[in-house]
């Protein structure tokens, strides 16, 4: 199984395009109060001018199921990313509403302190048939998300190693770049990856050569993971 891979936060065409030709999987847009935020009409903008093949994820906070509803039709969205606490509903109504082929993600915030905290709802997430994957992220008290800090890994494998469950499609984020994604990967072999602030110029700003070595360093950690169990 290829490694999937997702670069996220992207505000024009050209950074699309960018994470498109570096051979990444998805591409995100931010809907909620940062510096990448876009709005579903510039969204749709730069999804329309994509192929087909890319998927093109929302990502959402604290959002109610018709305003995600309404930016995934308007948009031309593939998937949606629940950034917050959503409701154990909220997963399943998006199914019902949108089909089967959208993709889900959910996301638990990682605290060394609270390991095996998060390594239960990493699970309990990974158990609910509408939720296709479980994004582990840091999170600090400023911003949920895009902070360029990364978790403990070592702490995460440890618990999550504790329970099956939580191993299922796991996607890797917070604070990954060119230089960090391989140890994360080997530390946590997680079914994707997903970098914003670790590939960018600046905030909502893509840095080329970083994209391009975040993908290739993510696809050469991936294959090597796979040699080693030959």
């Amino acid at each position: 199984m290829s490694l999937w891979i997702k670069i996220c936060g992207n505000t024009s065409l050209a950074d699309a395009e960018l994470a498109v030709e570096a051979g990444a999987d998805a591409l995100g847009f931010v809907f909620a109060p940062s510096p990448r935020q876009v709005t579903a009409a510039e969204a749709v903008g730069i999804v329309r001018r994509l192929s087909p093949q890319i998927e093109k994820i929302g990502v959402f906070v604290d959002a109610p199921l018709e305003d995600i509803y309404a930016t995934v039709r308007a948009a031309g969205l593939t998937g949606v990313q629940l950034h917050f606490d959503a409701s154990a509903e909220l997963a399943g109504k998006l199914r019902q509403r949108l089909g089967p082929a959208l993709r889900i993600l959910r996301v638990v915030h990682f605290e060394a302190d609270a390991a095996e905290k998060a390594a239960k709802q990493i699970a309990e997430l990974s158990c609910d048939p509408h939720v296709d994957a479980v994004l582990v992220d840091s999170g600090t008290k400023k911003a949920v998300g895009g902070t360029g800090v990364a978790f403990d890994w070592h702490a995460a494998a440890d618990a999550l190693g504790r329970n099956a469950h939580a191993r299922a499609r796991l996607i890797a984020a917070g604070g990954l770049n060119p230089r960090n994604v391989a140890a994360a990967i080997a530390t946590l072999k997680p079914w994707g990856v997903d970098a914003v602030s670790g590939v960018e110029a600046e905030p909502g700003r893509k840095d080329a050569e970083k994209v391009r070595a975040f993908v290739a360093m993510a696809r050469a950690a991936h294959a090597e993971k796979r040699l080693s169990k030959l």
